[in-house]
């Protein structure tokens, strides 16, 4: 779709396109904290001796044995106990996009290194599940065994087989996404664990390569997950899906050209979608696509993105209501899809939607909508406003992620979570025995399956909490994975950065308890700057070459280090060669933001710069203390 650019003022441009560091109403950290906890609740194997969720034990321990192989580890799905291999790597992938677009937020928030535990423990067992190039494991256990019983993890006694997809039995989307999956993880260890980093990028290779020669639909060789993750859209979508993944790690031609020259072969130029999840991927293809073209990356092949993008613009104007066609949205204003588990296609199109709100920003562009244009903001306030009616601010006012709030569901779809921990009841829970004594209570779980996104409400906004209403009480490990990437940019804000320009996830540092600072009561105005109660941190937190020329992103962090609150804050900035965000400027000096009139005790505020030299000289003029 076209695009319209404007020539605007760098202030105009801040306030336009980008949202303050802070957003009222849900505590965004705190859901974010529970939902990465709740993958913790969804592993398999040997548990870690740092696990928080402490109600679960070991289980699955000879997963691969009958087929001579080690399986243990991984996640189960949802509320069974099967590891199917299609979700649990779009749940990698999405976890990786989600570091890799905001990773700095998620380290502000002490919650990268959860984040990367949690990418970790899915990609271990992706490793061990590709033994050889072109063999790969894609499911361990059999829904409709597991389904016939009601145990927990630790206690099942259902079938364990092995299945797998190998040249004669190929399934390219199966491994198409678990190559995505590695690719997109090979960008999270990059800097923390280098040498991992190329393992899972060796592996994403083979992988594609797999895929891409062996043609053909994984649940066609694997023919007990047609019941439960049937592959609907076949695996064109999984290719083009790999090799953007695979380009955006590598910056390799070839992964580009294989994007280009299958563009309408494969359909990523063809499809316009209303939906984004485990099966359909070409959504997130044409945003991902999109981001390469804003990047300047396309080259000869530009007309080519420039169509990919028009398909994901179509997808994005369909949850804006202002598409030709348009997704269904609840009363309450819900985007809905389907009744089985709808809350997957929401926590997805808020991803897309959130990332591309901050490609447009990063390029001062708008986006063309059949209605007229579009600006960045009203993407990202459409994705803030099904995460504030997932965390409650919907017609029954309850949450769907489970524990966050005062009402959330009670009788999860969930054996783990439903059956008394064996660590409280050793006693043995048989297949059959576990519906009688634990399904069929009418009351809450005995182990609160902290930070699950359950199905959710129906087109009507109804939701009934009862643990055989699966289709609306189960959660699944994809339901959360996008939603990492939003609730990470909605508590750690923006600051203006520039989303085009190339990220290094950071290395996460130890979980350590913050002290507050102790309270100093002074007296306005200011005192002397050698006692200042004002604190100046900079950083240089990215570089790129241009022309020549090396270019650094400044992040500057001031904070109010007294025990009252600092009002009219004049900054003087000196030996700045670029432009600024965050700040409003003056003649001689740099106040407080718009949104911003005053600073509270401890609180920080952040802005960032970007020029070709070393920090600027950054110091405070004057201050009142309230």
């Amino acid at each position: 779709m076209e695009k319209l650019e404007i020539p605007i003022s760098m202030a105009t441009l801040f306030l336009l396109f980008c949202l303050p560091l802070a957003m009222a109403g849900h505590d965004y950290s705190q859901a974010l904290s529970k939902s990465l906890l709740f993958y913790e609740a969804q592993r398999s194997g040997y548990l870690p001796i740092h696990q928080r969720v402490t109600w679960r034990s070991n289980s699955g321990l000879n997963d691969g044995k009958a087929n001579g192989v080690d399986l243990v580890g991984g996640y189960y799905d949802a509320g069974d106990n099967v590891k199917f291999g299609l979700p649990m790597a779009f749940t990698i992938t999405m976890m990786s996009w989600s570091i890799i677009e905001y990773g700095r937020q998620m380290a502000a928030q002490e919650e990268l290194g959860y984040a990367l535990d949690a990418v970790k423990w899915g990609t271990d067992y992706l490793i061990k599940a590709h033994p050889e190039p072109y063999v790969l494991y894609g499911e361990v256990g059999d829904g409709n065994t597991d389904h016939y019983c009601w145990q927990r993890p630790e206690d099942m006694t259902t079938d364990r087989t092995a299945y797998k997809i190998d040249p004669s039995r190929p399934g390219s989307d199966l491994a198409g996404e678990t190559a995505a999956a590695m690719a997109a993880a090979s960008i999270v260890f990059h800097r923390s664990n280098p040498v991992y980093s190329n393992e899972l990028l060796a592996h994403a290779h083979q992988l594609f390569e797999f895929a891409n020669k062996y043609r053909g639909k994984y649940d066609s060789s694997i023919t007990v997950a047609q019941k439960y993750y049937r592959s609907a859209s076949g695996y064109d979508d999984e290719l083009l899906w790999a090799a953007a993944w695979l380009y955006k790690a590598t910056n390799d031609d070839h992964y580009l050209s294989y994007l280009a020259n299958n563009a309408d072969a494969l359909g990523g130029t063809g499809w316009a979608m209303t939906e984004f999840g485990w099966d359909v991927k070409y959504a997130g293809v044409q945003v991902l696509v999109s981001k390469f073209l804003m990047q300047g990356k396309a080259g000869r092949y530009a007309s080519v993105f420039e169509r990919y993008q028009e398909k994901a613009e179509y997808f994005l104007c369909s949850c804006l209501g202002k598409g030709s066609m348009n997704v269904q949205k609840t009363p309450g204003g819900l985007i809905f899809r389907q009744r089985w588990n709808n809350m997957q296609f929401v926590t997805s199109a808020s991803f897309l939607l959130t990332v591309y709100s901050d490609y447009l920003s990063s390029a001062g562009k708008l986006m063309k909508c059949s209605t007229g244009y579009v600006a960045p903001s009203e993407l990202f306030s459409r994705a803030k406003s099904q995460v504030d009616y997932i965390l409650g601010d919907n017609p029954r006012a309850t949450s769907y992620m489970v524990g966050y709030g005062s009402n959330y569901p009670q009788q999860v779809h969930h054996r783990a979570s439903s059956i008394v921990s064996i660590k409280v009841n050793p006693s043995f829970v048989t297949c059959r025995g576990g519906y009688a004594t634990w399904f069929s209570r009418k009351t809450s779980d005995p182990n609160v399956l902290v930070g699950a996104v359950v199905g959710g409400p129906d087109a009507y906004d109804n939701f009934a909490d009862q643990r055989d209403n699966y289709e609306q009480t189960e959660p699944a490990t994809y339901n959360n994975a996008p939603l990492l990437g939003v609730l990470a940019r909605l508590g750690g804000g923006h600051s203006g950065y520039n989303q085009l320009l190339p990220v290094e996830v950071p290395v996460p540092a130890p979980i350590a308890t913050k002290l507050k600072p102790a309270p100093q009561h002074q007296r306005a105005p200011a005192p002397a700057l050698t006692s200042s109660p004002i604190a100046i941190n900079q950083r240089a937190t990215a570089s790129w070459s241009y022309n020549g020329k090396t270019y650094y992103r400044y992040s500057t962090i001031v904070t109010n280090k007294s025990a009252t609150t600092v009002k009219n804050l004049k900054l003087t900035i000196s030996k700045l060669y670029g432009p600024l965000w965050g700040l409003t400027k003056s003649t001689n000096d740099y106040s407080f933001p718009s949104w911003l009139n005053s600073l509270p005790a401890g609180k920080s505020l952040e802005f960032v710069y970007i020029h070709p030299a070393s920090p600027a000289d950054v110091s405070v003029l004057s201050y009142i203390l309230a």
